[in-house]
């Protein structure tokens, strides 16, 4: 099998919460205009990613790694996941808040629902003037406090609000309280997992004139109550370079701004290689062909190959691998 640098169908979902930004900044094909999510790529039970050009064009995610599974994502990590693909690849446009929500552990995640959990880190790639997030709470916090402040509707005012701009970068793990802000629009890597523990919903209806479901009970012991600064990435911006960002047991993540070319020898790279680009354009050649790349796609890189070779006269690039 040629495995080439594989680009594959965006899945979008329409949110309540979604906007336009999907459509007019990433140029997706969207015609609704509460569209919040593409899903890059995606291993996620009815929701598997299907590649969208070149010769492997129409196959599905699942079947390249059924058919082709350590070459594809790299031994280590069949080892770990079998045939599941780990990561999943998304950009979110934020029109209005999200809801102010957190997700459980891997054991909270595998004893509850039989999948995994979900650490997840965002980029964002455009803001708003004043558009914040909320990452965690401003204080540490008791339980009883937490549940209080529910019935009473007072829990924004034990949450702690970032506001951010263009290449800010957060880490969120398991248990974290947080929400998406109106206003932004950014990449995220995560855990494969939709498993999402909705606290609050600022009181809004969807369509229908429903309130959306809360998961009360469920999240109260899935929170971490203390307050934290380990959210905030702090990172490199040398140019033409590799700059690692986030190093954690899930994924590991590094931006590439780049200039000009830039060819990197991962005959020892025990991984598939993902490329986001969130600024600019380049070509992605490995050993068995090329595939372009611009703002707002995304890229899967076989395990197996021994170069990647960026063409490019400037581009901005999240690489993740495992």
């Amino acid at each position: 099998m040629t495995l080439y640098p594989l680009k594959f169908k965006p899945i979008l979902k329409e949110r309540l919460w979604g906007g336009t930004k999907l459509k007019d900044v990433l140029q997706k094909p969207i015609e609704s205009d509460i569209t919040g999510e593409s899903w890059e790529l995606s291993g996620v039970s009815g929701d598997i990613s299907e590649v969208s050009e070149g010769e492997l064009k129409g196959a599905l995610l699942t079947d390249l790694i059924e058919n082709v599974g350590e070459k594809l994502l790299g031994k280590s990590v069949v080892e770990r996941f079998g045939n599941d693909f780990p990561i999943l690849i998304k950009f979110i446009d934020a029109k209005q808040d999200l809801s102010i929500q957190l997700h459980p552990n891997d054991k909270l995640a595998k004893q509850r629902h039989n999948s995994f959990g979900k650490t997840e880190m965002w980029y964002v790639m455009d803001a708003d003037p004043g558009a914040e997030l909320i990452v965690g709470f401003n204080r540490d916090v008791e339980k009883a406090e937490y549940i209080q402040s529910l019935e009473n509707d007072t829990l924004l005012n034990l949450l702690n609000y970032e506001e951010v701009g263009e290449g800010d970068t957060f880490f969120i793990n398991t248990g974290k309280i947080h929400a998406i802000g109106a206003g932004v629009l950014l990449a995220e890597i995560q855990q494969t997992s939709d498993i999402t523990y909705r606290v609050f919903d600022f009181n809004r209806r969807d369509k229908d004139g429903n309130l959306r479901e809360l998961h009360t009970q469920l999240a109260v012991d899935a929170i971490d109550y203390s307050k934290r600064d380990d959210f905030k990435v702090d990172y490199p911006t040398d140019l033409d370079k590799v700059n690692s960002m986030v190093d954690c047991p899930y994924f590991k993540t590094n931006i590439l701004e780049l200039t000009n070319s830039l060819k990197q020898d991962v005959t020892n790279r025990d991984s598939f290689t993902i490329y986001m680009c969130v600024g600019g354009e380049a070509e992605i050649t490995n050993d068995w062909g090329k595939t372009s790349i611009k703002k707002g796609e995304t890229i899967l890189v076989a395990a197996s190959s021994t170069i990647i070779d960026i063409t490019t006269e400037g581009a901005k690039l999240l690489e993740v691998t495992i």
